[in-house]
C-alpha cells in the first residue's frame, strides 16, 4: 500500500498553507502536511460524480450544501484566527447545513457529512488519521467509499462523542442518509462503470 506523502515533521498552518505552489495539493491534519498530489484515478472521481449529482439534485431547494474537493475545510481549535488553524482538510465531498460555516475559502466549522473516496495513495490517511480528526470534532456522519471493492463504510456520531460501529454496504445496497431521513442512495449507481 502507498502512503500519502507528508511534507516535514515541522508544524505548519493555514497561512503556510496558502503559501505553497498551487500545482499540488495539500493537507494539514494536526499541523503535519500530507500531499495529495497526483490527481485521483479516473473509477475514484467516477464514484465522486455521482455522489455528487445525487446529493445535488436532493439539497437543490434545500438549505444543505454539497461540494467537492477540492474545497477546503478548515477545522480551527477554540478561537484560532484563520491563519493559526493547523488542520485543513480537503474531503471528497462534503455537505455542510449550516450557511455561517462557509465563505469564499470554503468552509470554517465542521461538516455535517464528510465522503473520503479511498484510493492506494490515500487508504491509510482515510481509515485512520481521517477517521480520528473527525470523530474528535463531531463530524456527524463519515462515510469512507472503496471503489475497488465497491463497498462503502459509514459511520455516525453516538451520544457518546465517539463513533458508533460502522454501517458496511456493498454494490447491491441502497444507503439510507442517515442527516436526511427521506434520501437512499443506490449503490448500483454508484460503483456501475
Amino acid at each position: 500500500m502507498v502512503e500519502s506523502a507528508k511534507k516535514h515533521d515541522s508544524q505548519y498552518t493555514y497561512s503556510d498553507y496558502l503559501s505553497w505552489n498551487g500545482n499540488e495539493r495539500w493537507e494539514l491534519i494536526e499541523g503535519a502536511a500530507y500531499n495529495m498530489t497526483p490527481a485521483p484515478s479516473r473509477v475514484h472521481q467516477g464514484v465522486s460524480v455521482v455522489l455528487l449529482s445525487i446529493f445535488y439534485g436532493y439539497l437543490k431547494d434545500k438549505s444543505c450544501k454539497v461540494y467537492a474537493a477540492p474545497f477546503d475545510v478548515r477545522l480551527p481549535f477554540e478561537n484560532e484566527k484563520d491563519e493559526d488553524i493547523k488542520t485543513v482538510v480537503q474531503p471528497d465531498i462534503v455537505i455542510v447545513c449550516d450557511k455561517s460555516k462557509l465563505d469564499d475559502r470554503g468552509c470554517r466549522g465542521v461538516p455535517d457529512l464528510i465522503i473520503e473516496i479511498t484510493s492506494p495513495s490515500t487508504s491509510r490517511l482515510d481509515l485512520k488519521d481521517k477517521f480520528n480528526l473527525y470523530e474528535k470534532v463531531g463530524v456527524r456522519e463519515y462515510w469512507i467509499a472503496d471503489p475497488n471493492g465497491k463497498t462503502v463504510m459509514v459511520f455516525k456520531h453516538g451520544e457518546d462523542g465517539r463513533y458508533d460501529r460502522p454501517d458496511m454496504y456493498a454494490e447491491e445496497d441502497e444507503i439510507p442518509v442517515g442527516i436526511f431521513k427521506d434520501l437512499k442512495i443506490d449503490l448500483k449507481e454508484v460503483f456501475n462503470e
